[in-house]
């Protein structure tokens, strides 16, 4: 049984930093985009970050617009293992992260295979 366990969430001031991870399980994802979505109160779900490192390339990494040059993206295949570092956070930040895995890309629109169950990351003014 696939599961995904995201930790690292938290409370954090604004400017501030954290950093997220996504231990997944039950099988080996190193072919898989593996990434992060958000959903803020009253928000829909919304793509944040994946990155795709398959056997035969290097690493390639996407992000949404609204966090490029903040968080950054990256993986450890051999742990099965995604992070997400955050920093200059916003309040704008705040929401509830999603680890996700997919065969396919992760896109604003996409769905995802595997869901992890989401870790609050809170940013104060």
């Amino acid at each position: 049984q696939v599961q995904l366990v995201e930790s690292g969430g938290g409370l954090v001031q604004a400017g501030g930093s954290l950093r997220l991870s996504c231990a997944a399980s039950g099988r080996t994802f190193s072919n898989y985009y593996m990434g992060w979505f958000r959903q803020a109160p009253g928000k829909e779900r919304e793509f944040v970050a994946s990155t795709i490192a398959p056997s035969w390339s290097g690493p390639r990494t996407y992000y949404a617009d609204s966090v490029k040059g903040r968080f950054t993206i990256s993986r450890d295949n051999a742990k099965n293992t995604v992070y997400l570092q955050m920093n200059s956070l916003k309040p704008e930040d705040t929401a509830v992260y999603y680890c996700a895995v997919n065969s396919g890309p992760l896109t604003v629109t996409s769905g995802a295979e595997y869901w992890g169950q989401g870790t609050q990351a809170v940013v104060s003014s």
